[in-house]
């Protein structure tokens, strides 16, 4: 999935102090992988930009989107393997 439909994007610094939770998460992730950077896209396919938790989840189970985060919960899909054998422990 590319950020836009022409294939750009946008970048956009997040300081510490304007959004210290966002710029914990990537700091967090640039200590986890070395790259320091995460791609922040809007989550709509062919329709409005969700507004509400309830819309995101709608547009994640009819997508094929890995995952999704509202607020401090992760929605992540379960592998096919662990799934089919009832094994949550992955």
């Amino acid at each position: 999935m590319e950020p836009n439909v022409d294939g750009t994007g946008r970048l956009q610094a997040v300081g510490k102090d304007c959004n210290p939770a966002y710029h914990k998460l990537i700091s967090a992730f640039a200590e986890k992988t070395g790259t320091p950077v995460v791609l922040n896209t809007s989550v709509n396919e062919n329709e409005p930009i969700v507004e509400s938790p309830e819309q995101a989840l709608d547009c994640f189970f009819r997508t094929a989107m890995d995952a999704v985060v509202v607020e401090n919960t992760l929605v992540q899909r379960q592998p096919v393997e662990a799934a089919a054998s009832g094994d949550a422990s992955d």
